[in-house]
């Protein structure tokens, strides 16, 4: 049995993930950041310099917990949708929007759908256009400008449908190297008021016809008012024919409501009696008009998250001098020691201990690995200070299993050793995390070279899911 899952299903998803974070029984989606480990063969695959692809498997999940160093919550406005970003540049050629791209009808570039092919483009003045006509498979040399709602010829022969300019905001916190803004022009989505470009759009025009066979015996000529048949009304074109051949074909009437078109060259009065049919294709646009809705156009079945993590934000539950190796996205995590779905705007998932002021404990350093001398457990060392005497610690299974191969929590007043810098300190308190560990779903793991924090320092964690 043949089937496919439709590109309007990949879109659907894409802006339920994306409603879902302002809707009025919102999901609480967290950014989190772990692995302070280095990458090794004895701690999980890899290196340093080549993280290994994570697994998507229940082990690998609880593992993620375990070093996980704290989470932020990703609001409503720290999320869009996205596209692959192609810059327009002089010298390429661009495949055109064409309804009916296919393994059997590819585009110039060898596309075998529109999504695929390189019909979008953004200018460095960070407007972005769908190409509309390529000039015959022919190289774009002059930058589209225009702003209208009309498409338009910049100079060279090609087509252009203006789509819409980027924000400041948008231009700061979603478009990269790789990916690019998409604008809801419809507002269905974001709720925001629909653009002029969408309201000018025409449901079932037809602004093109391609020449797929041209035929061969008819009467030369310039054959005006040709009406364009199908399911909408009012179409027309103009047919020439020379060399008994149809050598160009112009919509003069775009019409409205067409599904399906085409053009009947043997129905032309006087056109003769050819020994080849011509076939002539209507381009048929997208449902609503070009420029009616930007998200179901141009392919916006991939979200962006972006979250900054600022120094020691939330009162140090993202710990700075230290490093990091994955990002990750997860839903509706609990706070610690309850089935209450978190709200915070930042969650600590270390562990930690409260030292005794008297004896004064040692200067232990980020790290290394602890040890209770009563209980045995033992730990890695991802903060230390000295001034609240709180050490914050992870235990994953590569480096917290204790002698019995057990991960043992740390427990009652017992002394804390430092297996580099030879530290101890004599426990007062066992400090839980603010996330419940193993709680939520983890939707979105990946895994990188570290990055090392400072108070003076902010990331950009930018996700881009693909749906």
């Amino acid at each position: 049995m043949a089937a496919i899952i439709s590109n309007k299903f990949r879109i659907h998803n894409a802006e339920q993930f994306y409603e879902s974070f302002g809707e009025a029984a919102a999901t609480n989606y967290y950014m989190f950041i772990g692995r302070p480990q280095q990458w090794s063969s004895t701690t999980g695959g890899g290196s340093d310099a080549a993280p290994p692809a994570p697994a998507d498997n229940v082990e690998e999940e609880e593992r993620q917990w375990r070093d996980m160093i704290a989470a932020k919550r990703v609001s409503a406005s720290d999320v869009s949708f996205v596209i692959p970003r192609r810059n327009w540049a002089s010298g390429t050629t661009y495949d055109y929007y064409r309804h009916d791209y296919s393994a059997s009808n590819t585009a110039n570039s060898g596309a075998t759908s529109l999504f695929a092919s390189s019909f979008i483009v953004m200018t460095d003045e960070n407007k972005v256009y769908k190409c509309m006509w390529n000039d015959g498979n022919t190289a774009s040399t002059t930058k589209p400008t225009g702003t209208g709602n009309t498409e338009f010829d910049p100079g060279d022969g090609y087509i252009w449908k203006y789509m819409y300019t980027l924000t400041s905001t948008q231009i700061q916190n979603f478009l990269t190297t790789d990916f690019m803004p998409v604008v809801d022009t419809k507002g269905t989505v974001s709720g925001a008021s629909a653009s002029t470009v969408s309201a000018a759009a025409v449901d079932g025009e037809v602004r093109r016809i391609t020449i797929t066979t041209a035929g061969a015996g008819y009467t030369n000529g310039t054959y005006t008012a040709v009406p364009i048949r199908g399911d909408g009304t009012s179409g027309q074109c103009t047919v020439v024919i020379a060399g008994g051949a149809v050598t160009t074909v112009t919509v003069t009437t775009q019409g409205t409501g067409y599904t399906y078109g085409a053009v009947h060259v043997n129905g032309i009065t006087s056109v003769g009696s050819p020994s080849t049919a011509a076939v002539l294709s209507p381009v048929i646009g997208p449902r609503g008009g070009h420029g009616k809705d930007a998200l179901k156009e141009l392919g916006a079945f991939y979200c962006m998250t972006n979250t900054a993590l600022v120094g020691a934000e939330g009162s140090g539950d993202f710990v700075v001098n230290q490093d990091f190796r994955r990002i990750g996205l997860v839903r509706n995590p609990y706070n610690h020691g309850t089935t209450t779905v978190s709200t915070g705007s930042t969650l600590s998932a270390l562990k930690s201990v409260t030292f005794n002021s008297s004896p004064t404990p040692g200067t232990f350093t980020n790290d290394e690995i602890i040890t209770g001398g009563t209980t045995g457990a033992k730990g890695v060392v991802v903060d230390w200070n000295a001034t609240t005497r709180v050490l914050s610690y992870y235990q994953s299974d590569y480096t917290g299993i204790d002698a019995n191969k057990n991960i043992t929590a740390f427990a009652g007043t017992e002394v804390v050793t430092g297996a580099s810098s030879s530290a101890t300190g004599t426990m007062s308190a066992v400090n839980n995390p603010e996330i419940a560990h193993h709680s939520g779903d983890i939707l979105y793991t990946e895994h990188r070279a570290p990055i090392v924090r400072a108070t003076d320092q902010t990331e950009n964690v930018k996700l881009v899911i693909e749906f």
